[in-house]
């Protein structure tokens, strides 16, 4: 069977020409690329790219095909795939299939035969920017014009689109926790597109997991008994997802709380912050990040396009960091490009970083994160949690800030 001719359109003209495999038909989304040499099936079942246009930049994808046990969620969530060369059979005793066959079945269309070297450098020179890729319209010049007509990613709310409808109990999921390190601790998860990982990390570490909707009002959380709750990763602009900032407003100081990826930056703007949209973002397996206090240095998995812009907060005279909600320092930092990856509450339990360190896929050296969570929860247990108000500013902090560009922002 022949394959379609495809193009990818970018909003800044640029147009590749290649060969469509998977579904056929359109797609439009923010065009991004993620550096990782293996891994492919979970990015595409990741929450955290909807609405984006994946660029692989290993040139060979699909080599060990697909199988239902490595889905980060219950479905492809990208809005198209890019590679240089899909293999056409999986090599690997466990597939259930290949790469083209689960895009075809999600309906999701994908292009090969292109240069993805040099998409990648336009991206990195241009920004990520609007695209498409289309087995229909084969015209550039209209190809280009509809690409920017479409939406950006900047002011998205996408948490709404992936989260759960109803509660559930993650064991369901992922098997149940692990009794073996004492008495097991029960976490809400915020579901803002969490991944499956980060649930069965939580059960390795004796951790019953409630998974919760992304609109679930802080008062329920509190009144559920929980021991902690997790702000889970999750796409779109994180000042476009006012609910989530609401929730760890209102819960900062009533129950430990953990933030990765988008619950970073929301815990971020409840702490009185504010996020930017990075040029390119972070995507990939291999992103070095310092512990500011202890000077390690990990190896950590990155998913984002939105950082914490860290100018925003004032300095005491000790040089501490003050906030509406007691002091915070700057727990961790990307070597690469000094943007924020960690925030540390000082005066209430809660604490978060940028990167993934349950890495689906990606490096293990940040796992010890999970256990730092129970830490916190094992120092308050038996302590007492008032109840959550409905007023998000109660706490001094608006449950809609602003996403700006710092002033000075290193890319």
């Amino acid at each position: 069977m022949t394959a379609p001719t495809a193009l990818l359109a970018l909003e800044d003209g640029t147009v590749f020409r290649g060969s469509g495999f998977g579904a056929e038909g359109e797609a439009f989304g923010e065009a991004v690329f993620n550096t990782g040499m293996t891994g492919y099936q979970e990015v595409l079942t990741d929450p955290s790219y909807t609405g984006q246009i994946v660029t692989m930049t290993a040139p060979q994808q699909g080599n060990y095909g697909m199988h239902a046990t490595d889905a980060e969620s219950e479905r492809i969530h990208v809005a198209g795939f890019v590679v240089r060369e899909a293999a056409r059979r999986a090599s690997n005793s466990r597939a259930d299939g290949t790469l083209g066959e689960g895009l075809d079945a999600a309906g999701v269309i994908g292009i090969e035969g292109i240069d993805t070297r040099k998409l990648t450098l336009r991206i990195r020179d241009a920004g990520a920017m609007r695209a498409a890729i289309s087995t229909e319209d084969l015209e550039p010049t209209s190809l280009v014009d509809r690409v920017r007509e479409s939406p950006g990613m900047a002011g998205a709310d996408l948490a709404r689109t992936v989260t759960t409808p109803e509660p559930y109990d993650a064991g369901a999921v992922v098997g149940p926790a692990d009794t073996s390190r004492g008495r097991l601790l029960r976490v809400a998860v915020y579901d803002f597109g969490v991944k499956r990982n980060i649930l069965r990390i939580l059960a390795a570490a004796g951790m019953e997991a409630t998974v919760v909707p992304a609109e679930t009002p802080a008062r329920d959380v509190v009144a559920g008994g929980f021991d902690g709750v997790l702000l889970s990763n999750g796409p779109g602009d994180p000042a476009a997802t006012p609910y989530g900032v609401a929730a760890a407003t209102q819960l900062l100081g009533r129950l430990p709380m953990f933030g990765i990826c988008l619950g970073h930056q929301l815990l971020g703007l409840a702490l009185g912050g504010r996020t930017y949209k990075m040029p390119f973002g972070h995507r990939g397996v291999n992103q070095p990040v310092r512990d500011t206090r202890t000077g390690e240095v990990r190896i950590t998995s990155h998913n984002h396009g939105f950082a914490v812009d860290p100018t925003v907060w004032g300095r005491g005279p000790d040089g501490s960091v003050r906030t509406a909600s007691g002091r915070i320092e700057m727990s961790h930092v990307n070597l690469n490009d000094d943007t924020l990856e960690g925030l540390r509450c000082l005066d209430v339990p809660a604490f978060s970083v940028q990167y993934h360190p349950e890495a689906a896929p990606g490096p293990h050296d940040a796992r010890g994160l999970f256990d730092d969570f129970r830490t916190l929860m094992e120092g308050r247990v038996g302590s007492s949690s008032e109840p959550a108000s409905d007023s998000p500013t109660e706490r001094g902090s608006s449950s809609e800030p602003a996403s700006d560009s710092p002033s000075e922002s290193k890319t």
